[in-house]
């Protein structure tokens, strides 16, 4: 005998009257495929959440990587800086000679008892990477230079080395402030031109324009 609509009103009304049998209903109804469903996007939405969770932490272990690996190249790269000052350094000026920590803090000691540097400006000039004693090829006046050296030279390098050269600078000599490393960013490089910082890149000098001397 055919189902009437006022038949399947009826069952409606006694489905919304007893809850409890909805679940025997749907399972009449819908296939077990459907049934199964809301539980597989429960598991799906889950595996996704765990998935999103380790490929956040997998990226975070590559960048602590890829920071420790940059900053073990810096110090790598700094101390051949100072092992081999000559070398590099013979670029900009006569007779470079690496301070060693004995030197700097005779320089620094001196200019603090006499007022030159609170103790602020003589630890912002301890934490500088190098400071290079030497003469100027034009005219042999003494220069020195404000070493910051990164694998990668970036803007705060750039920043750090005209701070730490203008600081050096109130003890009356001629600094120059200079950024070393394998490469430059080019907002490093746009920088250092507009802070007048001598760049040394993989064996090659860029002055900035015009060269320009503290004194």
């Amino acid at each position: 005998m055919p189902f009437t609509a006022d038949e399947f009103h009826d069952l409606i009304r006694l489905v919304e009257a007893h809850p409890e049998w909805r679940a025997e209903l749907r399972r009449l109804v819908l296939t077990d495929e459907l049934l199964a469903l809301p539980e597989q996007v429960r598991v799906l939405t889950e595996q996704m959440t765990a998935l999103t969770i380790q490929v956040t932490s997998l990226a975070r272990s590559v960048q602590t990587l890829t920071d420790d690996a940059g900053e073990i190249k810096g110090r790598s790269l700094e101390a051949d800086y100072r092992t081999k000052g000559p070398a590099y350094f013979g670029r900009l000026i006569r007779r470079p000679h690496v301070l060693t920590s004995d030197e700097l803090v005779t320089l620094l000691e001196d200019a603090r008892e006499h007022g030159v540097f609170s103790d602020t400006e003589v630890q912002e000039l301890y934490d500088a990477d190098l400071v290079v004693r030497g003469r100027r090829a034009i005219d042999g006046t003494a220069v020195y230079l404000v070493v910051e050296v990164s694998w990668s030279v970036g803007p705060y390098d750039v920043e750090r080395a005209a701070r730490r050269a203008a600081l050096l600078a109130h003890i009356g000599v001629a600094v120059m402030p200079v950024v070393a490393g394998a490469r430059l960013t080019a907002e490093a490089g746009r920088l250092a031109q507009q802070h007048q910082v001598w760049q040394l890149t993989a064996g090659h000098v860029i002055p900035p324009e015009p060269a320009a001397f503290s004194s």
